[in-house]
């Protein structure tokens, strides 16, 4: 063992074996799988919790003389139970496990001399007022509904008890049983007589509920309502009841009046009433005490996306983020006539509070599919028309899309959900231009808008980000430089969105008819330069022709921009460049660009921070291209502009350059058919 710098720790198990790389980066050491390994070459061995694999971890280390690590879930975990997506945070115990509260473990050392640094308790009030305030628990799928709404009976007080699923490690870790919850039903009803008794149980629990068998062998009677967000429950309640749950102490950061009935690491501190002699011989404790050591020197989290060792202040808005993007789809989400490529790019977007979305061929089917479950109908861009017998969505790209043109089938990081209007579709308001007209914008918001505005000119992110360089003419001083982007003609953006100017030529001629002496470049738009789609007749009264370049370099050299409908026009103001617009796009119409066409709607006037509040923040749904997972534009831009992309091997890629023909093939064929 001499000479080696990071220690080798051996797995024993399949599951923990699908996580060495989270386990290498937690414990900056490297990561074997057990029996492949000779002794003499490992420093410990890892278990999960109290499993086989933790059980067997013990027993190995024992013979061989080595280290014990056990693992188990943070505090927070992520979005819900049961699903192979990324753990927000980890513990690792040298000792034992937190919930055996009667063995040796790391927390109760951390709580044996309790944090007294101001700084670092403040620290903690803050966080723990912040998971209050979001709403924010181990797992956070569940719907965000009051008691009333969840079934709890109106009119009278209520007392909640936590139920636990039968058999759980952690019960007996408390030195519990199942009489346990009966003797603890019995207390809350003997000393609430006047109170309903409301059972909160555990997302797994099933037939295994330990609090409906204990009513049932005593004859009382409880109401289970249905699954919902816990905190309302715990603000409302007059009286928490809990053997060992978690929820016993985001109880108590609710203010409410907590009685355990097993032993926890946060019972027996004079926070908690306990019944029985299982608290005995703890150190009193505050609350923000018990939350540091617990959520701040014992757990140990793990950015969602890179997987890097991160802050609890990073986890915490990553968990918002991820919860906000997937409450905004209610319902189970049936797509209607997807190819296999767009499937697998829709499906971390259409992920939401109902599961993973269902993909059907046709429309018939993802109707009758939808009204049977009760789901919604999401169907791509604006030319099919939405069914009359369901819910239906429309999805379009965002508009910070990816790394690479959508034709290429590079599988985007953004998409836009609206109505039967998406935001290009001037025939009516999409969500966007209502979020845009009624919205409220506070000054966190805007404040958040203004850093994202600089972070995407700073970093040179577009909505592609091809990246190559611009060809940049030099022009006479005192000349006005104008660059006017081309479109695909037959896109719906025109189609739908400029219903005067409809084509790049008629574009650059009525740009020369108002700027008679200017330099114009018409820029083709890099889906038409690639051949894949058509942009028309080649425009006469262009200076140049621009073939490549990065669009923002060409913003940058410009003096101002003429569009139709393009997000480039966005993307200039964005940069403090004059736009002309002749078409609608979502953009134009608010008093920030120079309008050819009156939009009469459009009536507020707002300022470009407003804009990129509700177009780039609130609007767009967004996934992390390493993940898959939601996260905020922020991200977004940073990944995009930094490089790292996931990359195939050579299989995939021969496989990914068929597709990309296939799909070119289709592109054509389909534009075709438009008239």
């Amino acid at each position: 063992m001499v000479g080696r710098a990071r220690k080798t720790y051996a797995l024993l198990s399949h599951g923990l074996w699908r996580q060495r790389n989270d386990i290498a980066r937690l414990l900056d050491a490297d990561i074997v799988a057990w029996p492949f390994v000779l002794t003499n070459r490992i420093d410990g061995f890892i278990g999960w919790g109290r499993r086989p694999s933790g059980m067997r971890a013990v027993q190995l280390a024992k013979r061989f003389g080595k280290e014990i690590l056990t693992l188990e879930d943070g505090f927070l975990r992520g979005f819900a139970p049961g699903q192979a997506e990324p753990s927000h945070s980890y513990v690792i115990d040298r000792q034992g496990i937190y919930f055996e509260t009667r063995h040796p473990n790391d927390l109760e050392n951390l709580l044996a001399q309790p944090q007294t640094d101001p700084l670092a308790l403040e620290r903690a009030r803050r966080l723990m007022a912040w998971l209050r305030e979001e709403r924010l628990s181990k797992y956070n799928n569940s719907p965000l509904v009051t008691p009333a709404v969840a079934g709890v009976p109106q009119g009278r007080p209520f007392v909640l008890l936590v139920d636990q699923v039968a058999g759980d490690a952690s019960i007996a870790g408390a030195g519990a049983d199942a009489e346990r919850f009966q003797l603890m039903l019995e207390h809350a009803a003997a000393s609430n007589p006047d109170k309903t008794l409301v059972v909160r149980t555990h997302p797994a629990a099933g037939e295994k509920s330990l609090l409906r068998q204990a009513a049932a062998a005593l004859g009382l009677a409880i109401v289970v309502p249905e699954r919902m967000n816990p905190w309302p429950l715990l603000e409302e309640a007059d009286g928490v009841y809990t053997v060992s749950s978690q929820l016993g102490f985001e109880a108590l950061m609710a203010g409410r009046p907590v009685h355990c009935f097993g032993s926890t690491y946060y019972s027996g501190r004079g926070l908690t009433e306990d019944h029985g002699e299982l608290n005995v011989a703890k150190g009193p404790a505050s609350l923000e005490q018990v939350f540091h050591a617990a959520f701040l020197d014992y757990t140990r989290y793990l950015d969602l996306h890179t997987r890097q060792l991160c802050s609890a202040e990073c986890a915490i808005e990553q968990a918002i983020t991820l919860r906000n993007q997937r409450s905004r789809l209610t319902r189970k989400v049936f797509t209607a006539g997807f190819s296999p490529w767009k499937r697998r790019a829709m499906t971390p977007f259409l992920k939401g509070m109902a599961g993973d979305p269902v993909h059907l061929r046709s429309m018939e089917a993802a109707v009758r599919a939808a009204q049977a479950a009760g789901g919604i109908v999401a169907v791509w861009g604006s030319d099919k028309p939405l069914p009359d017998t369901a819910p239906a969505i429309r999805l379009e790209d965002g508009f910070i899309r990816s790394k690479g043109l959508g034709v290429a089938l590079t599988l985007p990081s953004s998409i836009a959900i609206d109505d039967d209007h998406v935001y290009y579709d001037a025939r009516g308001a999409s969500r966007l231009e209502t979020l845009i007209e009624e919205g409220v914008f506070d000054e966190r918001l805007l404040a958040r808008a203004r850093s994202l505005a600089r972070l995407l000119i700073e970093r040179g992110v577009s909505k592609y980000n091809l990246g190559t360089a611009a060809n940049l003419p030099v022009v006479a001083e005192g000349r006005m430089k104008i660059l006017i982007p081309g479109q695909v003609e037959k896109d719906a953006s025109i189609r739908y969105g400029s219903p005067e100017v409809r084509s790049n030529a008629a574009l650059v001629t009525a740009v020369r008819q108002l700027y008679p002496d200017a330099f114009i470049v018409y820029k083709m738009h890099p889906d038409v330069v690639s051949g894949v789609r058509g942009g028309g007749d080649a425009p006469s009264d262009a200076d140049r022709i621009a073939l490549d370049g990065d669009v923002l370099q060409w913003i940058a050299w410009a003096d101002r921009v003429e569009t139709m409908t393009s997000l480039t026009g966005f993307e200039a103001l964005l940069r403090g460049k004059m736009v002309g617009v002749h078409g609608m796009p979502f953009y134009a119409g608010w008093g920030l660009t120079e309008d050819r066409l009156a939009i009469p709607r459009r009536r507020r006037r707002i300022d470009f921070d407003m804009l990129v509040a509700a177009s780039l923040i609130l609007y767009p749904l967004y996934v992390h291209p390493l993940s898959g997972l939601p996260c905020r534009p922020e991200d977004l831009v940073t990944e995009i502009s930094g490089g790292a992309t996931k990359k195939s091997g050579p299989l995939g890629m021969l496989f990914l350059g068929a597709a990309q023909q296939i799909n070119r093939l289709g592109v054509l064929l389909r534009d075709s058919r438009l008239r």
